[in-house]
């Protein structure tokens, strides 16, 4: 995957270290004289900048006398997710991609909102903005929303316990226009007792639209909650004819 940051110089690494760029994590590390550490560029520590020196790797950083700082532990094994944000005739969406698959797709109103929510799921992925990279993956939400039917060839990386796994697999396979109880889709999982456990399943479901928990509806047919808006899960009924 594709990035379209760099950090040529000594300005542009402290930039990022003062915007805790999480994108510039692993790509180069922050050493600090004063306390002997290196950091992540995104580590939340403030030095000053004439305590500072830049190395592109953490080998390079420990040969420099260098230790791991605690408190970002830049020794850890991090993801990168690229990310990006578009329009969709529901709001925004925000998209994230790990290279097995789509692992994010969000809906709302502001950016900066839907850029904490990401930030808040992920606290240890290297983040990487890449709106030209997924341009494809955020037509693709917008084209199922207005094309319910409309079946996205991506691969999914939805993580998640068995049991949410298997309920977001049976929410794939509700058909357009039609909704269920989350009792239904419990006894379809095998798990005739857990609604509760299937509605909290739906709360947590990654992938808006993709995996379709607004067709999940409460037993006498009322809407219920929904992640990103009761308005939105109505607007989406709608245009599936099943509102």
């Amino acid at each position: 995957m594709a990035t379209t940051t760099s950090y040529a110089d000594d300005d542009a690494r402290w930039a990022a270290g003062r915007s805790r760029d999480r994108a510039a994590d692993g790509v180069f590390f922050t050493c600090v004289r004063t306390t002997g550490v290196y950091c992540l560029p995104s580590c939340s520590g403030r030095p000053l900048r004439k305590n500072v020196e830049y190395h592109p790797t953490a080998e390079a950083a420990r040969a420099a006398g260098f230790r791991p700082c605690l408190r970002c532990s830049p020794d850890a094994v991090r993801e990168t997710l690229t990310w990006a944000i578009g329009d969709t005739e529901l709001g925004l969406a925000l998209v994230a991609m790990s290279p097995a698959g789509l692992r994010l797709a969000i809906l709302g109103d502001d950016r900066a909102a839907l850029v904490a929510d990401l930030n808040h799921r992920f606290p240890k992925a290297r983040l990487v903005e890449d709106g030209s990279g997924l341009a494809d993956v955020l037509s693709a939400i917008a084209a199922r929303i207005v094309r319910p039917d409309a079946a996205p060839d991506m691969r999914l990386d939805d993580r998640g316990t068995e049991l949410q796994r298997a309920v977001w697999q049976a929410l794939r396979a509700i058909p357009s226009g039609q909704t269920v109880s989350y009792a239904q889709v419990a006894r379809t999982i095998g798990r005739p007792t857990a609604s509760r456990a299937v509605a909290q399943a739906c709360a947590a479901n990654p992938l808006a639209v993709i995996t379709p928990c607004h067709r999940v509806v409460r037993a006498d047919g009322g809407l219920s909650g929904y992640r990103w808006g009761v308005a939105r899960k109505q607007a989406l009924l709608a245009r599936e004819g099943a509102a």
